[in-house]
């Protein structure tokens, strides 16, 4: 089974050109800090409430992308909330894309094609071997917006992190995602990271706005 960081990388995939989208890189590394949490909180090994997140067990989960961070919760000496973990692990973002990347080609899912540039200029494309997990992905979350069901914990959490990084307009057209917002606002507050990754996202998309206001004003 895919992890959910990897799951948001096929999301952000874009096969034609074999290349990931070019998301920013603070909403992106702050969504794949939250996959490996929300990870983390599903396999048992952490626990999060509204002030903090707390080690269960520190038992390796065998996913080395995963384990670096249960090491990193289990050695900290004080408890801290779950945005603050989220703001640390954010800057670990580079890593955890790398090894997501990794493990998608070590599982036969994508494989790395080198290239140059006038040959000079190095060039990696990552193309998809055949499309099917990331299919399997979009369908999942589909089934799960056009539904009534309780949703699947995984298939929740999968949902709430392509909704904070926009990546849900990889499944949906505009118009399907205007009819699904109430479904998805619902889906959405069902688990305490997701909704700090969004929240986290949130609050970096609005200083993205000012920043580019305050550059044009400056220009």
């Amino acid at each position: 089974m895919l992890t959910l960081a990897e799951e948001v990388l096929l999301l952000s995939h874009d096969d034609e050109r074999g290349q990931f989208l070019d998301l920013p890189d603070m909403m992106l590394h702050t969504a794949l800090a939250g996959a490996v949490l929300m990870e983390l909180a599903m396999l048992d090994r952490i626990d999060t409430d509204l002030q903090r997140l707390t080690l269960v067990s520190a038992e390796p989960t065998g996913e080395p992308l995963l384990d670096a961070t249960l090491a990193q919760v289990a050695n900290e000496p004080e408890a801290r909330s779950t945005a603050s973990w989220l703001d640390r692990l954010r800057g670990e973002g580079p890593r955890i894309r790398a090894e997501a990347i990794a493990r998608l080609i070590e599982r036969g899912v994508m494989r790395q094609e080198h290239s140059r540039l006038l040959w000079v200029f190095e060039s990696r494309r990552y193309p998809l071997l055949d499309g099917k997990q990331q299919q399997e992905v979009k369908l999942r979350i589909a089934k799960l917006l056009l539904s009534d069901e309780i949703p699947d914990a995984r298939d929740a959490m999968i949902t709430a992190l392509a909704e904070a990084c926009g990546l849900l307009r990889r499944v949906f057209s505009e118009e399907e995602l205007r009819r699904s917002q109430g479904r998805i606002r619902q889906i959405v507050q069902l688990d305490l990271i997701g909704r700090t990754v969004g929240s986290a996202i949130a609050e970096l998309q609005a200083l993205i706005v000012v920043m580019a206001g305050y550059t044009g004003v400056v220009a």
